[in-house]
């Protein structure tokens, strides 16, 4: 994740760091820029989601965790460009065409193994049957379609934590 340093000159600059949990104090001398990938062939649902997440980052003044969000419509397309170790979360919806969403994050995960996933879904999803029938893989969250922005934001916040 890339971080904005507050120098002891009153100057701004930024660093990559990395870091899976980040503690209290670390959020405390830093601005946190989280990177967020979202996967789903809906434009409306990515554009709503990357709209609806970033301006969270404009809500709060005292909030330290901004997020950066990057989205596809194509899934193909995505795990062509992917880059491993850019993001903290992406979110993939289940249903989509060319390649559903398990496989994309099942993909993923074999080129980086530390991204946390979320899978998203309109329809009904077995939960524990997925967790099941693939235990090795960090599939840690499900979102379920229709959700609000304001529950969209607390669940991945709480991933991230």
């Amino acid at each position: 994740m890339i971080c904005k340093v507050r120098s002891l000159l009153g100057l701004n600059c930024y660093t990559l760091v990395f870091v899976n949990h980040l503690s209290p104090l670390f959020k405390y001398f830093f601005d946190v820029w989280v990177r967020i990938l979202i996967v789903d062939d809906d434009p409306d649902i990515t554009f709503t989601f990357k709209k609806g997440l970033e301006a969270e980052n404009e809500k709060n003044s005292s909030n330290k965790v901004f997020f950066k969000v990057n989205s596809y419509n194509d899934p193909l397309l995505a795990l062509s460009e992917f880059k491993p170790d850019l993001y903290d979360l992406i979110l993939i919806d289940i249903n989509m065409p060319q390649i559903d969403g398990i496989e994309l994050s099942s993909k993923i995960l074999e080129l980086d193994a530390n991204v946390k996933i979320c899978l998203v879904t309109a329809g009904e999803a077995n939960i524990e049957a997925l967790r099941e029938l693939y235990p090795t893989r960090s599939i840690g969250c499900f979102v379920k379609k229709p959700v609000t922005i304001e529950n969209l934001v607390r669940r991945v916040k709480a991933e991230l934590q």
